[in-house]
């Protein structure tokens, strides 16, 4: 008797749970507003999420994390719904997701969404540290720009926040049109177009048809875009949406020019007050763009342009983007949190053109490219022998079965280049350093 007792109390909390809405879990969330996603980072009073991948299944770990502070946990698994602590529902990841949508509009706040292929990171921390000169923003943390990331960056978002900045990653066709429909955007902005996640998009149009998913849903909502109007991809993507220029052109609601990027990008903004120079802490002339594009918002949102200036040079890049590094030995611009075809160009092009004399790099092996790796890395190749860098070591498989025909020393992978720099003793150069997040490049650092 007293088992089929238990079993009725169980099967009824299952029940109850599993009957439970958005609306209703929301309001759990209300009253315990941390979400958590991992089981080791427990925060008390949190409502843990047990999502499940390849590798791993949250359900295991719930009952773990309600033994160490969490107030509920969000399960799909009924054998570990065990009492009122759990709330079942058909698929956490869903239930996630659709708890963000409801937060991000009980909130009724504007909300901007940028994706690209390359720059959104820079651009959204740069547009941030613009807009909180006026705004209470809260933006996306790191790079949590994906289909977990979009969700609980929303849920970060509280009563005090005015104005969210919203990342979105993406690695296959309509991935942006899915973080869209959660976040549920106003504003939106591309920094540009490029070749990466080739695997997973199939090619180059397949990455415009994605990124194009955020003028598409502003368009269809009403919303607005900010565009690079010396942009020849983005402007063919364009349809009637509400939209603001920024560039060189006349039609441009935001002009500047570019100054220089040896060793940091300076640029002259043409302003109101006259002419102003934005000495920013950032490397590359290919982050003019980037930096005009958060002078825009900011002058659209009528931030006053002093202010504009004050946030873009105080910020300091950091995770391994855009850095420029001094160590006791050499130089280093640092730009290994991620590679493709588009952005090593632009960095080699970049560097190749800078004065400076003792110049050599470190290049990691560009991932995802599926069926034109071989051909996009052999175009680098070419690229390197063009602009004489012959001081290049490259690092990675993809690049080492390929370097027989060209002078390149190289390796299989980071710790091999490791050994090599312990013995070359590298003094008195500037160094850049770029790859895929998957080489690991970073690790050189301690080397140099």
């Amino acid at each position: 008797m007293g088992f089929f007792l238990v079993f009725f109390l169980n099967s009824l909390v299952q029940y109850q749970a599993h009957s439970m809405n958005i609306s209703e879990i929301y309001t759990l969330f209300q009253k315990y507003p941390i979400v958590i996603t991992d089981s080791r980072k427990v925060v008390p009073n949190s409502i843990f999420f047990a999502l499940k991948g390849d590798n791993f299944n949250g359900n295991k770990f719930a009952l773990n994390t309600l033994e160490n502070g969490c107030r509920y946990a969000i399960v799909d698994e009924e054998e570990y719904a065990i009492d009122d602590r759990f709330i079942l529902v058909d698929d956490v990841l869903t239930c996630l997701q659709d708890l963000s949508r409801e937060h991000r509009r009980a909130l009724c706040i504007p909300i901007l969404a940028i994706t690209g292929t390359n720059g959104k990171t820079t651009t959204k921390e740069l547009v941030n540290e613009v807009l909180r000169k006026k705004f209470r923003t809260s933006a996306t943390q790191g790079n949590f720009n994906n289909h977990i990331g979009v969700p609980l960056t929303l849920l970060a978002m509280n009563s005090e926040t005015e104005f969210g900045i919203v990342e979105m990653g993406a690695n296959h066709s309509g991935e942006i049109k899915m973080l869209c429909e959660i976040a549920e955007p106003n504003y939106g902005l591309i920094t540009n177009v490029g070749k990466a996640h080739l695997e997973g998009f199939g090619s180059f149009e397949g990455v415009k048809r994605t990124k194009k998913e955020l003028y598409d849903y502003l368009f269809a909502n009403d919303g607005e875009i900010f565009v690079n109007c010396e942009n020849e991809h983005l402007l063919g993507m364009l349809n009637k949406q509400k939209k603001v220029f920024y560039g060189n052109s006349e039609e441009a609601f935001s002009k500047a020019r570019f100054l220089q990027a040896e060793p940091k990008l300076i640029i002259e903004l043409r302003s109101a007050i006259g002419k102003l120079y934005i000495k920013t802490q950032l490397i590359g002339a290919y982050n003019f763009e980037n930096v005009l594009a958060a002078v825009t918002l900011g002058r659209y949102f009528k931030i006053d342009e002093i202010d504009i200036k004050e946030a873009l040079e105080s910020y300091i890049p950091s995770n391994n983007r855009s850095q420029l590094m001094k160590t006791d030995k050499n130089v280093l611009f640092l730009d290994a949190y991620n590679a493709n075809p588009t952005s090593m160009i632009a960095a080699i092009e970049n560097f190749a053109s800078m004065k400076m004399k003792n110049k050599f790099l470190i290049l990691g092996d560009m991932l995802e490219l599926g069926d034109e790796s071989q051909k996009e890395h052999l175009d680098l190749l070419s690229l390197l022998n063009k602009k004489e860098l012959s001081d290049t070591l490259l690092v990675g498989s993809i690049f080492s079965n390929l370097t027989s025909t060209y002078k390149f020393k190289s390796f299989e992978n980071v710790d091999d280049l490791l050994e090599y720099l312990e013995k070359l003793d590298l003094r008195d150069k500037y160094i850049l350093i770029k790859g895929s997040r998957g080489i690991k490049l970073e690790k050189a650092i301690e080397k140099l």
